[in-house]
């Protein structure tokens, strides 16, 4: 496990999803525009923006995008050039969304194995539909930003969030089963603490012992 923690480009994912879910819009303009700075480009973050809708909801999400709209117009008065990055391509048609979303989901939680549907799943099945197909099919099928990039802006946000605890550890364990070092999570979680506050970081951190305890079962 090596020892090294975020790169600039990852801190700024974190600053631009939170300050997103937060609903922070002056602060989310100097972080896009600090993200852009870092080599982040134009598609890269109108994936973060997109993914936000998942879990703050799409008047944040939206917000979000009319901000770096904004942020775009300014930059392009002043002649500055951003690299546009490139567009998500086609999903393959032979899987169905539901079991590519499937597939996702297995990658996140780390199993192999799909076991029987239950809790949830079996009391609102359109939920299990929609997240299947929807949020691990649709948005995190996404191949424009990988799914590091993904977990990293999805931890940021549901840090940044109260009540949603249960999700978070999910997402936490989710990060390192696609290859976060317990070093990039726990630079992710200071990020927090100096972009957001003590809190926010404590809890973060309260979770992420959590998980490594029962990942060292």
């Amino acid at each position: 496990m090596t020892n090294e923690g975020l790169n600039a480009k990852q801190e700024k994912i974190v600053t631009i999803a939170a300050f997103t879910a937060m609903g922070e819009l002056d602060k989310l303009r100097t972080a896009l525009n600090g993200g852009l700075d870092a080599g982040l480009t134009i598609s890269e973050i109108k994936e973060i923006l997109v993914q936000m809708y998942a879990y703050a909801g799409f008047p944040r999400s939206l917000n979000g995008i009319y901000t770096f709209m904004g942020v775009l117009e300014e930059r392009e008065q002043k002649g500055i050039e951003d690299e546009l990055g490139t567009e998500p391509s086609s999903m393959l048609a032979e899987k169905s969304k539901y079991e590519i979303g499937h597939g996702v989901m297995r990658k996140l939680s780390g199993t192999q194995a799909v076991p029987a549907k239950s809790g949830y799943e079996v009391f609102v099945p359109a939920i299990d539909v929609f997240l299947k197909e929807h949020l691990f099919a649709d948005i995190f099928g996404r191949d424009n930003l990988d799914i590091q990039s993904r977990e990293i802006a999805t931890i940021s946000a549901l840090a940044s969030m109260e009540g949603v605890n249960p999700m978070l550890q999910f997402h936490l364990n989710a990060g390192i089963n696609v290859g976060l070092t317990e070093a990039q999570i726990r630079s992710l979680i200071s990020v927090i603490e100096s972009s957001f506050g003590k809190k926010e970081a404590d809890n973060a951190d309260e979770i992420l012992s959590k998980v490594l305890s029962i990942r060292a079962r």
